[in-house]
C-alpha cells in the first residue's frame, strides 16, 4: 500500500489566475502613474494581447482611463497612455488625534481629492463621544466626495496608541483603555453617512504607523527604503520601515519611541513609566517648557529668539538625539524622518539633535553633513496614507471592489 501523500501546492483556476493578473496590472499602472500596454507587457512578463485583455476588463469596470498617446522614439504606432481612474472606486481615512481629527478621500491613484481638518481637543470627552464626531466629519467628507463621483470602498482609521485588531489597547494621551474603536466607529458612521451610500467596512492602525507608510509612498525619501519616522504630535510616535515594509514587531507594537526612557528619574509619564521622551519632546511637554499656548506662537517666539523659548527647543532636541540615536545603533537605517510639528521646528531642533546623533551613533555616518534627518513631506500627510491604504485592497483584487 503506498502510504505517500500529495504534498503539491492546489493549482489555481483559470479565474483565480485572470483575477490575479488583474491585480497585477492595475498595480503596475498605479506605480507607474501612466504608462502603456506595451510597458505593462514588458514588465510583468505577459504577452502583449493578455496584457490589453485585462487592460479591457479594468477599463470597463472603471478602474483605468485612457488618456492621449504616447511615442517611444521606436518603430510601430504610438501607444495609448493608461492611468488609474480619478472617479470611482475611492480610499477614506481618518486621522483622529488627541487635538484635531483629519479626514481625506484619495482617488484610485493617491491623489488626495477631498479633505477636511478640524481642530477638536478629544482629551474631554468619553471614546464614543470623540468617535461620534470623527465619524460626522467623515460622513461630510463622503457627501462632497459623491459630487465627485469617488466612491469610498472602505475606511481606515489612524489613532494614536497600541492598535490591536480594532482595539485600541493603550492610549495614554487620549486616557482610553481597550476600546473597541472600529465597533465604535462603524456604529456611528453607518448613523451618520449620507442617505443611499453602502455600510464601508471599518478597520484601523496605529497613527505613527500611518505616517511613516505615507512618508514611504508619497514623500520624498529618494532611495531611502529603511528609515525610522518620528512623529511629534501631543505625544511623539514612532514607526519603523525595513526594505520598504512596516516592521510591526510580535503584537503590532513596534516604535514606540516616544516612550523610550531618556532620563531613568525623570518626571512620570502617562504611560505609568518615568523620563519617556515625549515628556521632554512631545507638543505638550514643549509648549509647557516654552511657555507657549500654541505652535504658531512656538514658532514666532523661536524666530524672535526668546531664550526660554530656544532652550526648550534646544533641550527637546538634545533628547530627541538621545532617543533616536539608541534606535539608529540598533537598526541602521538609511535616515530619520521627523514628522508632525517638527518639520516646522527643525531650525531648532535640528542641531541639537544633531549634535547628539554625531556623538552617539556608533558607525560615525551621521553627521549633520550627510543629512540623514530630515524633514516629513507635507503632502505625505497621515490621513492621506490611511485612505491608500484602502486604496492598496482595492488593487490586491479589483474585482471585488469595481462596480
Amino acid at each position: 500500500m503506498n502510504s505517500r501523500k500529495d504534498t503539491s501546492e492546489p493549482k489555481a483556476d483559470k479565474a483565480g489566475v485572470r483575477r490575479h493578473n488583474l491585480s497585477l496590472v492595475l498595480r503596475t499602472v498605479h506605480e507607474s502613474g501612466e504608462t502603456t500596454r506595451a510597458a505593462v507587457a514588458a514588465r510583468v512578463g505577459l504577452t502583449r494581447a493578455a496584457v490589453s485583455s485585462l487592460v479591457e476588463q479594468l477599463l470597463e469596470r472603471g478602474l483605468l482611463v485612457e488618456s492621449g498617446k504616447t511615442f517611444s522614439g521606436q518603430a510601430g504606432r504610438p501607444g495609448t497612455v493608461l492611468k488609474p481612474a480619478t472617479t470611482g472606486p475611492a480610499g477614506l481615512g481618518v486621522e483622529l488625534n488627541v487635538d484635531y481629527v483629519s479626514v481625506c478621500v484619495a482617488d484610485l491613484g493617491g491623489a488626495g481629492r477631498v479633505r477636511r481638518t478640524l481642530p477638536l481637543d478629544n482629551r474631554a470627552l468619553a471614546p464614543v463621544e470623540v468617535l461620534r464626531r470623527a465619524a460626522a466629519i467623515a460622513a461630510d467628507v463622503l457627501a462632497e466626495a459623491a459630487d465627485r463621483d469617488l466612491r469610498p470602498t472602505g475606511v481606515r482609521l489612524a489613532l494614536p496608541g497600541l492598535v490591536s485588531h480594532g482595539t485600541v489597547q493603550q492610549a495614554p494621551n487620549l486616557g482610553w483603555n481597550r476600546i473597541d474603536a472600529d465597533v465604535l466607529f462603524d456604529r456611528a458612521l453607518r448613523a451618520a453617512r449620507p442617505a443611499g451610500t453602502p455600510a464601508l467596512p471599518v478597520a484601523s492602525d496605529n497613527e505613527a504607523n500611518v505616517a511613516a507608510l505615507a512618508e514611504l509612498w508619497f514623500g520624498d525619501l529618494g532611495d531611502v527604503r529603511t528609515f525610522l519616522h518620528v512623529t511629534g504630535e501631543i505625544g511623539v510616535g514612532g514607526a519603523i520601515v525595513l526594505d520598504g515594509e512596516l516592521l510591526r514587531g510580535a503584537h503590532g507594537f513596534a516604535g514606540e519611541i516616544g516612550h523610550l526612557t531618556v532620563l531613568p528619574d525623570g518626571p512620570r509619564c502617562r504611560c505609568g513609566s518615568h523620563g519617556c521622551l515625549e515628556r521632554y519632546a512631545g507638543q505638550a511637554a514643549l509648549l509647557r517648557n516654552a511657555g507657549a499656548r500654541g505652535i504658531d506662537t512656538l514658532v514666532r517666539r523661536a524666530e524672535e529668539a526668546e531664550p526660554r523659548v530656544l532652550a526648550a527647543l534646544e533641550e527637546a532636541g538634545r533628547m530627541l538625539g538621545v532617543a533616536v540615536s539608541g534606535a539608529v545603533n540598533l537598526l541602521d537605517p538609511q535616515a530619520v524622518v521627523l514628522g508632525g510639528i517638527y518639520p516646522r521646528l527643525m531650525p531648532w531642533l535640528a542641531p541639537a539633535a544633531e549634535s547628539e546623533l554625531a556623538r552617539r551613533v556608533v558607525s560615525g555616518l551621521w553627521t549633520p553633513a550627510k543629512g540623514r534627518l530630515r524633514a516629513a513631506t507635507t503632502t505625505a500627510d497621515t490621513a492621506r496614507g490611511a485612505a491608500a491604504l484602502v486604496i492598496r485592497d482595492i488593487l490586491s483584487d479589483p474585482l471585488t471592489y469595481a462596480p
